[in-house]
């Protein structure tokens, strides 16, 4: 298919380090711009990187005539505004996660033009391992599953990154606690009932550095999750069914330069390790947006989607509040 012409809002480390280095892999993509409110910064990055022009400003690339569609990866308290002033200049939006703040504000989200695709960049719902790993669930390879558990934990005590900053969207369930709350809707095919949740905040960042989660799905399937800003680097995820477990070793920071893998292990029998085909799955999830911008059909994931996502999110936040239970709303 003729390349996608993509701009990218800012000099985020994801983008820089992770994202743009998986899209310029790309046939079907073609970055021509990068945006940074420091000129310097965005033309060092954009020459580093290969990517022909740069801007001072957010505004100045968003109207580049030339730029089909964004990806934004601004801190949480942009996601929102930028999307809409890049939708409404017609482009379209790969936005990183979480999409807002809160629901409410995502459902701004839903007003744009309705040919226009905004997408939530949750790039394991692209990869083949979690693809593949749903197929298994699907047939009955495990039996009906009971439980996803994930552990997802990193160590950043800088001040003045955004992860740190509570009134822009920082803490853990925002930045990672959103990956169980995604791959255990993906596993299951559904959405929570209630949910509930313990954290521990930081004294001086204010933001959650320890939370632990558990939500309902209904029909005997739960979630249970802990994830950290300030612990050990970890993370695994463990798919529990009647007959059999999936563990997959990286569910969310997958390499792109060897085999994802996970392990199936059936009542009675030994485990088996499955190596999936070498992919950057950053690569993919731009590919698949893509498509849909090329076939002129919805996004793969949809902003309602998101707003579901943030939906959860919201009901654990109320549940810190409360020490209860909270429904999730619709």
């Amino acid at each position: 298919m003729k390349p996608v012409r993509w701009g990218i809002l800012s000099t985020a480390n994801i983008g820089v380090e992770k994202v743009i280095p998986g899209m310029l892999k790309s046939k079907n993509i073609e970055i021509v711009a990068l945006a940074s409110r420091n000129k310097k910064r965005a033309a060092d990055a954009a020459k580093k990187l290969g990517i022909p022009k740069s801007y001072g400003s957010y505004e100045a690339l968003i109207a580049d005539p030339t730029i089909e569609a964004i990806y934004n990866p601004l801190p949480n308290h942009l996601h929102v505004p930028l999307t809409l002033a890049a939708a409404k200049a017609g482009k379209h939006v790969l936005c990183e996660k979480p999409i807002a703040l809160t629901a409410k504000e995502a459902k701004q989200l839903l007003k744009v033009p309705a040919d226009v695709l905004i997408q939530e960049a949750f790039m394991v719902r692209h990869n083949p391992q979690w693809i593949e790993i749903r197929k298994r669930i699907a047939k009955g390879e495990i039996g009906r599953v009971l439980s996803v558990h994930m552990m997802f934990s990193y160590h950043l005590i800088d001040p003045k990154n955004v992860r740190n900053m509570a009134d822009i969207g920082g803490g853990g369930l925002m930045d990672i606690g959103c990956y169980p709350i995604t791959i255990a809707r993906f596993v299951f095919g559904a959405e929570p009932q209630r949910v509930t949740g313990t954290f521990d905040r930081d004294p001086t960042f204010k933001t959650d550095r320890l939370m632990s989660g558990l939500a309902d799905f209904g029909l005997g399937r739960q979630l249970s999750f802990v994830v950290s800003t300030q612990g050990a680097p970890y993370q695994r995820t463990i798919i529990l069914g009647e007959r059999g477990l999936i563990e997959v070793e990286i569910p969310v920071n997958a390499p792109p330069d060897r085999p994802n893998a996970f392990t199936v292990t059936l009542t009675g029998k030994k485990p088996k390790r499955v190596e999936m085909p070498v992919v950057d799955q950053y690569q993919l999830q731009a590919e698949d947006f893509g498509k849909a911008i090329r076939k002129k059909t919805k996004a793969p994931y949809d902003v309602s989607d998101a707003i579901a996502n943030m939906n959860i999110i919201d009901a654990f936040f109320r549940a810190e509040s409360s020490g209860k239970w909270e429904k999730v709303k619709s």
